[in-house]
């Protein structure tokens, strides 16, 4: 299988752009930034409940954890938040209303207690990126950017390793794009 594509900032405006202009505008902008920023897989995504989001006094969580059995390779692992994406989320959970905290966070339009499953969710991002005119994206490429883009910033493998639920440095490794910007800021440091 061939690896997802790593997005740029044109391709990443290109397909916020799109779905804007699209229905479900708020609940596929939202699950795009869960992969983008926090690097969530997109069964990670498709299984998101809103008390896993959400605070019992309704304040955004700062972490996500999801337990070893609702992880792939069975591997709990916490994911972050910034600032950034808890804005968001508020923005998004404060324009719906919501039946309880078991409620799925993204649900189909076959109802309010229908969740994507993962290979529904891949589709969906599949023919988002291809309306978009984005070639060659894919559901994991908001993950791979998500990994890149620490990369490019200096963040350590092993860091990133973390981030990304890998217990292999060389699963991180394989993630990571070069480009020529990295490689014009790493000759600067000489």
């Amino acid at each position: 299988m061939a690896q997802a594509k790593s997005l740029t900032q044109t391709e990443i405006t290109t397909i916020l752009t799109h779905i804007e202009a699209n229905t479900n505008a708020k609940r596929n902008r939202m699950m795009f930034l869960l992969t983008l920023q926090a690097g969530l897989r997109v069964g990670e995504v498709a299984q998101l409940k809103l008390a896993d989001v959400r605070n019992t006094d309704g304040s955004i969580k700062t972490e996500v954890y999801f337990a070893a059995e609702r992880v792939k390779h069975a591997h709990a692992r916490t994911v972050f938040l910034n600032q950034r994406l808890q804005a968001e989320l508020a923005e998004y959970i404060s324009s719906r209303t919501w039946l309880d905290n078991s409620q799925p966070l993204f649900t189909t339009l076959r109802g309010a207690k229908k969740p994507f499953s993962a290979n529904t969710l891949a589709q969906l991002f599949h023919y988002l990126y291809k309306k978009a005119l984005v070639f060659q994206g894919s559901s994991h490429s908001g993950r791979r950017t998500f990994i890149t883009t620490l990369a490019q910033k200096g963040i350590s493998v092993r860091v990133l390793a973390s981030l990304a639920g890998h217990r292999s440095l060389n699963t991180t490794m394989r993630y990571i794009d070069v480009n020529d910007e990295m490689k014009r800021n790493a000759v600067e440091l000489v």
